[in-house]
């Protein structure tokens, strides 16, 4: 092979991450590479990734495979261990030309192949400027890293460190090139995106930088937000929500479960009327509002009773798009030493979690149909709506906004019929 490959693993984030990553990379001469960038949430992403990596070596045995994200700054050894890597950065390395010309020779020991340095060490995240987002036709920009909280079932802030932020004004001037490059849509990113702001003077607000956004930019067409911790919302954000129709009427949530007991022992900061409530008053706002939410099954210690709170609640928030992960052990985490449950008891309930999601996906599907929409055309003959249901769209051209009837689903996504192609 010649040039720079990447393969990304998990969030917005490291697909953000893996565009600078690939211009560092080029920046530094590097060629001939294969860049996998990991993520460290479940057992299984980390599986994943391994399979990845002998993959990538059958493919290309000569090119170098440089392994970097937050499952190689969590479990170093485990990667720099394997005879396909020629070398481990860790999340704040990856970003830096610099590593990539101080890379070891071919034959090195596991100790000479890692370059991972402490991430709780790391106190800032400077701004990186890309000028495109490869394959995706909505641009993610960068505006947090890092977790300050400790949630007992996460590893994720021993792989992204402490919470910081990027300056209001280097988010202002990414937008500005990214919209000035062709993106109609921006979508904001993070770790733990609504900490926004408080380390930064003045303590600015994520719902503050959305605003500041829209306001200096009158070119972003629309604006969305990658994933919420709802218990964290601010003013500007529901001002937003109530007032401004090119923010977006999605909201992905991080509720991770509906039972109380269950919350407490996750270490969360909400509780199940917290995210009830919160969904209700964003729909009283914004009707159209449509919600996400990351769900966990199987958490240590719950009992069918707890699982059966979590799956109403569900229900309650009426989720259409609803994410299940079977509760996985991270080493490392208070969770992990826990009472455990039956592994084929978590993948039941994962399962059962999944059907009532689909569920509730198939009920959202059904109201959208005979409305219109305005949708943001793929690459892939696919859009999606404003409240980020997908649409097959045949024919039409990647990043058109276009207005549509939906005429009917199939039970994962809509079909319409075109109206217009936006005239702007």
């Amino acid at each position: 092979m010649s040039g720079v490959e990447v393969i990304t693993f998990g969030c917005r984030l490291n697909t953000y991450e893996s565009e600078v990553m690939r211009a560092q990379a080029e920046e530094a001469g590097l060629n001939n590479a294969v860049l996998v960038n990991t993520c460290a949430v479940t057992g299984e992403a980390v599986r994943q990734a391994r399979q990845a990596i002998r993959r990538a070596r059958r493919d290309n045995p000569h090119a170098r495979i440089i392994v970097s994200g937050c499952a190689a700054q969590t479990e170093k050894q485990v990667f720099a261990e394997m005879p396909e890597v020629d070398v481990v950065l860790g999340n704040e390395e990856k970003l830096a030309a610099a590593s990539y010309r101080a890379l070891p020779d071919f034959g090195v020991s596991a100790e000479e192949k890692l370059r991972v340095n402490d991430i709780m060490s790391v106190r800032h995240t400077a701004p990186q400027m890309v000028k495109h987002i490869d394959g995706h036709v909505r641009a993610f920009i960068q505006v947090q890293n890092g977790c300050d909280h400790r949630c007992t079932f996460c590893i994720i802030p021993y792989g992204r460190g402490n919470s910081r932020s990027v300056p209001m004004g280097a988010v202002v001037e990414q937008a500005r090139k990214l919209v000035a490059g062709g993106y109609v849509e921006i979508v904001l990113t993070g770790v733990d995106a609504t900490s926004y702001g408080a380390d930064l003077p003045g303590e600015p607000t994520l719902g503050l930088l959305a605003k500041t956004l829209l306001k200096q930019i009158p070119e972003i067409r629309r604006l969305r937000l990658s994933s919420i911790d709802s218990i964290e919302a601010d003013r500007h954000l529901l001002d937003l929500i109530a007032d401004e129709p090119r923010f977006m009427p999605h909201l992905h949530l991080s509720l991770q479960h509906g039972n109380d007991m269950i919350l407490k022992r996750m270490k969360r900061r909400h509780l199940r009327s917290d995210a009830i409530r919160f969904c209700q008053d964003i729909r009283r706002l914004r009707p159209e509002m449509s919600f996400g939410a990351d769900m966990i099954a199987g958490f240590p210690t719950e009992t069918e009773e707890m699982f059966a709170n979590a799956a109403s609640m569900a229900e309650e928030c009426d989720i259409a798009f609803l994410h299940v992960f079977p509760y996985s052990p991270r080493p490392g985490t208070p969770a992990a030493r826990m009472p455990q449950l039956d592994r084929a008891l978590i993948k039941e309930r994962a399962a059962r979690l999944r059907s009532t999601g689909q569920r509730l996906h198939r009920t959202h599907l059904d109201r959208m149909i005979g409305t219109t929409q305005w949708l943001l055309v793929e690459n892939n003959g696919m859009a999606h709506t404003e409240n980020f249901t997908l649409v097959a769209a045949p024919g039409l051209r990647p990043r058109d906004l276009v207005s549509v009837t939906i005429t009917s689903h199939n039970g994962k996504h809509l079909d319409m019929q075109l109206i217009a192609a936006d005239a702007a």
